[in-house]
């Protein structure tokens, strides 16, 4: 494995990475961006020109992303790389805020350029994306929290991103936690029995079931779920739920939301705003390089 600075590695490690995880993450995206060499970098550039490049937002959101970009850097440049980051991952940022420097070869600059641009404007996207929710619903107490709607390969990098925006995360995998859904009820022969059976096959493992009408809900009280996905419910239909629920299970709201009806949802009392668009409809943030003259 390519050796990264200590502190990255703890860095990355405090957040919830894999540093190994991360490393081969970009090592397959460099691969794909750049199989042999960067044909226009050793043309134009003379071998032994260095430069500095800043990474600058051109728009206001929430940065999330540095750590990776830093790699990229590192796994191209090498020990000729200098990397100084003048924000960090959760701030917000403005329209020209410069967020990292690199110092190194001009060529291998340039040839880890868009790959760095590719993951921290994509994670800052989820992130900016993630607090606008965040605030949609503030002094509340509901949480914003995403799903398994993500890129394929990119989860835990965009579930940390989710975190940066101020969301949580839901289940990481389908081994992690059960979520029995309608299809799932369906085959069993309804709620309860689909309850029962994974909690018989998955003694103490968290399992979380979707209901669309109050008399599902009403019979999972009976039998002690814990934890209740309010599925398509209208605003006054989940206002209801939460009474009839009365804080014996934690219940999420999901399907049909949009951040003009966060507030609104939000307030009937529910734990949790399931929103898929987190991962799988965040417009990127625009961060670009600029060489220094």
């Amino acid at each position: 494995m390519t050796q990264l600075p200590r502190a990255l590695v703890a860095e990355l490690t405090e957040e919830g990475l894999d540093a190994r995880e991360v490393l081969a993450h970009v090592s397959r995206a460099l691969a794909e961006d750049c199989p042999s060499e960067d044909v226009t970098s050793v043309a134009t550039i003379p071998a032994d020109a260095v430069a500095t490049a800043d990474l600058v937002a051109r728009a206001d959101g929430v940065v999330a992303g540095l750590a990776v970009a830093e790699v990229v850097f590192r796994l191209v440049v090498g020990d000729a790389v200098r990397v100084e980051r003048h924000r960090a991952d959760g701030d917000r940022v403005a329209r020209g805020d410069v967020l990292l420097t690199a110092t190194g070869p001009t060529r291998l600059l340039l040839t880890a350029e868009r790959t760095a641009l590719n993951y921290l404007c994509h994670l800052s996207g989820v992130a900016t994306a993630t607090a606008r929710w965040v605030g949609a619903v503030g002094g509340t107490r509901a949480r914003i929290r995403d799903t398994r709607k993500t890129t394929p390969g990119f989860r835990l990098l965009e579930k940390y991103a989710v975190r940066c925006g101020g969301g949580t995360n839901h289940r990481t995998s389908l081994s992690d936690q059960a979520l029995v859904k309608d299809n799932h009820v369906l085959a069993a022969g309804g709620v309860v029995a689909a309850f029962h059976a994974v909690s018989a096959t998955y003694p103490g493992l968290p399992v979380q079931v979707e209901v669309t009408t109050l008399d599902q809900l009403r019979e999972l009280l009976a039998v002690g779920a814990d934890e209740i996905l309010l599925d398509n419910m209208d605003t006054a239909t989940m206002a209801e739920a939460v009474r009839v629920t009365a804080g014996r299970a934690r219940l999420e709201a999901s399907g049909g939301l949009t951040l003009d009806r966060a507030r609104e949802v939000a307030a009937t009392g529910v734990d949790y705003l399931a929103i898929g668009a987190l991962t799988h409809s965040a417009p990127v943030l625009d961060v670009a390089m600029d060489l220094r003259p």
